[in-house]
């Protein structure tokens, strides 16, 4: 019996992958990576950092990607809830500026595949996230390209975000949104 689902989604090399959890009243076990079902499901992965993140609500990362060494990203969240985006950024993709969000939470335990050639980014939904993420090639830092999360020529419906009427960005709740000073700065997509 399978322990994976792996689902495509309507962007070819974005996956979303459902464990199967075995549960009772002491809690529960699953895999989270197997790679003979992942090579059966036709991702034959090389995985070489694993990467764990803590985030508080309103926090949002991204969107983010490696230029000359890009990575794919197998993508879960331990505890909370993360709304995760994908950007097509391949040029060549006839999905090329088209993006895919999917809720990741400690809940629902879905994951997601980001291959090369995304962009990456996400916004904590709870009180705080615990993000883990596994990839392909090696974090270099010298090689970050990034894109502004709000990118009028993307139109991600990033949930619960609103624009004050100061243009300021909150979730509904009031909660801040916080970005990094890097990703206060990247360009709109082009």
């Amino acid at each position: 019996m399978a322990q994976i689902k792996v689902t495509g989604t309507e962007i070819e090399g974005l996956f979303l992958i459902e464990p199967t959890v075995h549960g009772d009243s002491r809690g529960f076990f699953m895999e989270t990576y197997n790679q003979r079902e992942m090579i059966e499901a036709g991702l034959d992965l090389h995985f070489v950092q694993d990467n764990l993140a803590m985030s508080e609500k309103g926090v949002l990362r991204g969107l983010h990607y490696q230029i000359r060494y890009p990575q794919g990203k197998l993508i879960s969240v331990l505890e909370g809830k993360v709304f995760d985006v994908a950007v097509d950024i391949r040029r060549d993709s006839p999905t090329y500026g088209k993006w895919h969000g999917e809720i990741l939470s400690s809940k629902n335990r879905k994951m997601m595949y980001i291959d090369k050639g995304f962009a990456h980014g996400y916004l904590v939904l709870s009180d705080r996230a615990l993000f883990a993420y596994k990839e392909t090639d090696y974090w270099h830092p010298d090689d970050e390209g990034g894109i502004a999360w709000n990118a009028p020529g993307l139109k991600i419906a990033w949930p619960s975000v609103i624009m004050n009427e100061s243009g300021t960005y909150t979730l509904e709740d009031g909660t801040p949104l916080q970005l990094s000073e890097k990703d206060r700065h990247w360009d709109n997509f082009k």
